[in-house]
């Protein structure tokens, strides 16, 4: 069922087609999410799940803590709007990038593990 789960967020990357057919660039990057797709065929252990449970924890902390410190880092040069959706912004694009790069190295730990 989790592979399930965590494979859907491939899902997300179909938002890269609206940068593709509209001037907006910057949904290009949700192409990125393409790589998901891949743990609809993972082999699910209590590891695998354990190591996505921490990166999944690890990016919901780490973006919180980017959205915080922007939203009062723009807070004192401009708008409460502005400052708010900066962090938003910002804390969003932490939070995926914490849980991309702590899910590669967590596998390639486990992967080194079963290899030795």
């Amino acid at each position: 069922m989790k592979r399930i789960i965590y494979g859907s967020m491939g899902f997300l990357s179909l938002l890269g087609f609206i940068g593709v057919f509209t001037p907006e660039k910057s949904f290009l990057a949700f192409f990125a999410f393409a790589v998901d797709f891949q743990y609809f065929f993972a082999k699910t252990d209590e590891m695998f799940e354990q190591y996505m449970d921490k990166s999944a924890a690890m990016g919901f902390f780490a973006g919180m803590f980017v959205m915080a410190v922007t939203t009062l880092v723009y807070l004192i040069s401009s708008t409460a709007h502005l400052a708010l959706m900066k962090g938003l912004a910002f804390g969003w694009t932490a939070a995926v990038i914490v849980h991309a790069l702590s899910t590669v190295y967590y596998g390639m730990k486990e992967n080194i593990g079963a290899k030795s």
